[in-house]
């Protein structure tokens, strides 16, 4: 096993146990140890009616005689305010399960049929059962019980020494730099949560190299900015420029010698390079971690499971004289769903939009400022508290995306739960991709494009003039704006993620009574090896019970949170990366600290979350290929069409000092900056230049200005320089993502999805199986 990835040697240190990403695994032949429950499968928690008479009680008492009718054990442990059910499950439940995926197709190589069935599958099936049991009279679920405040609360327990052994291994800060115990956690949290933590450690492991390569083309900029002669060309010019917005003034170039330095920082021919390898490193990410998963679901024998297939099996544990739920599809309930989509879309769209008209009125506002540093930066202030508003605006729009998505799954009415699981992930990615970064285009693909020149402005209402690219250059607006958000989302988030928990958890403490302390053979027993009819003591049932109430409340989108906050995460960190190099780098120590806040949220502040079995990531994977798709799409405009990468590269071969001398001392950049520019007479009657805007410290009569763009000075028209340039820009785009998405296909082909190694494992294991299926059976 040495040759697989996350091995520990003796007497070597591996990188990924160094950041703390590094897998723990046993044998391929290994199974999950069999946990006797101490208390109970399952628990509900209701308040304490004392009047028979009243609704709510009758309700309470029905529903757990319907329960009761399945064969279920149910405890009543009252409380002084709450009174606590106890679920327990018999062991011919279990014997159903498990010969229902023995004759199943996809579900029968299980590890449940090589031993009992562990306490992750009874919480599971007792899950499923409680969740499909309805009053007969009323035909209430538990659901629609719990909207009603008959019950209040559901959850399955924490095994303490299990809980403990987590704790201790991986949900703690100081074991940061410690490997993961994957399997550990797939023991007690089930394959879905281990999968997610797999597919986290192995993100954050490879965002090393692009971190560290991001680090470097950053680090070429700085060490060239100094000396570069379009930084020198900038920083000493005479320049005089025309206003950027109706009240400021005309402004020296030269002001702007620090922002072109930054410009420079992250577009500069390192970018172009850097953009091509993290399009390519998407998808060797993705193939590699298909790769990666393979060798541990088949090491879990759940390489072929379906989820479908066992809610099946669940159902008819259930309820034997079930019916199947038909495969049903309906054109106007598609139709409707495209149309809400739609609108969905055009709203989230029409807000990135308001968040542009904000950014021009705060412009013209912020110029009249009596602070002399605002009206100085009117526009670079504005485009800030824009970038602000915009995380706002995100903030407020996921609770309104995540209602959407799920009332459009209830007009599609999908089968199984896992369908549903599928579309309300498709739907939620894309209202909140399209949330996150409609702003984000609007900024790198159609600001200071659509803009117009001078004399012929674009304004809104024919009142405001819309915003220009910052003065240092359009990737500064996307820049700052990517910055904002990441350092912002990851901060904010990470603070309320882990404050959170913490501060409603000790509310609930204070608000229940102290029990007395726990007796020493309860203490003991909890500590030993579990045995047949070992039972605690009602005190200590009591306070365990107490103790897991007192914890967070979990959901189904508990887990769903928790992907969507990272797959937006590698959104920001592929899509847009040619103009922040260093979002690679944010990413991995922000997931660095993400992986033990999660641990110790799941571990120890939040209860435990219901077990569920899979084999993959699910949509997820299909969503990140297709973010892998549009980062190339993404990336090869930011370079073509936002940067100056392809102006500077005409300009060398083209129109520069070199296309016509042969000299080496011929600094084949100069005059660059000037012949961007295009040049206005300030008494032109069609321009309606106030008076006021035309003074300078030094000048108080302008009588022309310059604009970048490649217009003539006469009736504004296009150049034929700016048409070269648009062509081969547009010959740029096309041949990056050709060349790019070539690498791709060869990445994705070069690296199988299964090692010979997992296929190999999965040939021996069918084969031994089918011997002893012949071993075992009689002919006639």
């Amino acid at each position: 096993m040495s040759h697989r990835l996350g091995h520990k040697r003796h007497g070597s240190i591996d990188l990924l146990e160094v950041i703390g990403v590094v897998n723990e695994k046993g044998s391929q032949g290994y199974l999950p140890p069999v946990h006797t429950p101490l208390t109970y499968d399952y628990v509900l928690v209701a308040n304490n009616v004392h009047d028979a008479s009243s609704e709510t009680f009758k309700k309470q008492v029905a529903f757990v005689n319907a329960l009761k009718s399945k064969k279920l054990k149910i405890s009543k442990i009252p409380d002084d305010e709450k009174v606590f059910y106890g679920i327990k499950a018999p062991k011919e439940i279990f014997e159903q399960y498990r010969y229902l995926l023995k004759v199943s197709d996809a579900c029968n190589w299980s590890y449940e049929q090589q031993g009992c069935v562990p306490l992750s599958t009874r919480i599971r099936i007792v899950n499923f059962i409680l969740h499909h049991t309805c009053i007969s009279d009323t035909g209430e679920y538990l659901q629609d019980l719990m909207k009603k405040n008959v019950f209040e609360a559901e959850f399955c327990l924490h095994e303490k020494k299990e809980q403990k052994e987590l704790r201790k291994s991986w949900a703690r800060w100081t074991a940061c730099f410690q490997g993961q115990p994957i399997t550990n956690v797939r023991n007690y949290f089930g394959e879905k949560v281990a999968l997610y933590y797999l597919w986290l450690g192995w993100y954050t492991f490879l965002l090393i190299p692009a971190a560290v390569l991001g680090v470097i083309v950053f680090l070429y900029g700085l060490a060239f900015y100094n000396t570069s002669p379009l930084i020198k060309e900038v920083c000493d010019s005479n320049t005089i420029m025309c206003p950027l917005c109706d009240k400021c003034k005309v402004w020296h170039l030269s002001e702007i010698c620090d922002y072109a330095k930054v410009n420079l920082l992250f577009d500069n021919e390192g970018t172009v390079a850097f953009a091509m390898f993290m399009a390519v490193w998407a998808t060797v990410f993705l193939e590699f971690w298909k790769r990666h998963r393979a060798s541990y679901v088949c090491e879990w024998k759940v390489f072929d499971w379906s989820e479908e297939e066992e809610e099946l099996i669940m159902e008819i544990v259930n309820n034997p004289d079930c019916e199947p739920k038909q495969h049903k599809h309906s054109y106007l309930r598609s139709i409707l769903v495209m149309v809400f989509v739609t609108l969905m879309l055009v709203l989230i769209i029409g807000l990135a939009h308001a968040l542009v008209v904000f950014r021009v009125i705060a412009a013209v506002q912020l110029t009249d400022s009596s602070w002399e540093f605002v009206s100085d930066h009117a526009s670079l202030v504005a485009l800030m508290l824009g970038a602000v508003l915009h995380y706002l605006t995100i903030t407020i729009m996921t609770r309104v995306n995540r209602i959407v998505a799920i009332k459009l799954c209830d007009i599609e009415r999908v089968r199984s739960n896992a369908g549903t699981e599928r579309s309300f992930t498709v739907k939620m990615f894309t209202f909140q991709f399209f949330t996150l970064f409609s702003s984000l285009i609007y900024t790198a693909f159609f600001l200071g494009r659509i803009n117009g020149h001078p004399g012929k402005y674009t304004k809104l209402v024919g009142k405001w003039r819309l915003e220009e690219c910052h003065p240092g250059g359009c990737l500064i607006d996307l820049f700052i704006q990517m910055a904002v958000i990441m350092v912002l989302k990851q901060i904010i988030n990470n603070v309320f993620e882990i404050t959170g928990p913490w501060l409603s958890r000790w509310m609930k403490r204070r608000k229940l009574p102290r029990k007395k302390r726990r007796c020493v053979n309860c203490y003991v027993k909890e500590n030993q090896e579990p045995k047949v009819g070992m039972q605690l003591c009602d005190n200590c049932k009591l306070q365990d019970l107490q103790r897991n109430y007192r914890l967070n409340k979990v959901d189904c989108f508990s887990l769903f949170n928790e992907f969507l906050e990272m797959v937006i995460q590698f959104s920001f960190t592929t899509i847009f990366v040619a103009a922040f190099p260093l979002a690679p780098l944010l990413a991995l120590l922000n997931n660095i600290i993400e992986i033990r806040l999660d641990a110790i949220k799941m571990v120890s502040l939040e209860r435990r979350l219901v077990p569920q079995k899979t084999n993959n990531i699910g949509v997820w994977t299909t969503v990140l290929e297709a973010v892998g798709v549009l980062a190339v799409i993404a990336n090869g405009l930011v370079i073509g069409i936002s940067s100056d990468f392809i102006p500077r590269l005409v300009y060398k071969y083209y129109y520069g000092p070199c296309y016509n001398s042969t000299e080496p001392s011929v600094n084949c950049m100069s005059g660059y900056i000037n012949n961007t520019l295009s040049t206005v007479q300030v008494n032109d009657p069609g321009l309606n230049f106030h008076l006021s805007q035309l003074m300078t410290d030094e000048i108080h009569n302008v009588t022309h200005c310059s604009y970048k763009d490649y217009r003539s000075s006469e009736d504004y028209s296009l150049t034929p320089q700016f048409w070269l340039i648009l062509a081969v820009r547009l010959a740029f785009v096309i041949l990056f993502e050709h060349v790019v998405v070539i690498c791709k296909f060869i990445a994705a082909w070069f690296v199988p999805s299964s090692s010979l190694q997992v296929k190999n494992t999965r040939l021996h294991d069918k084969l031994k199986r089918l011997k002893e299926e012949l071993s075992g059976e009689t002919f006639y």
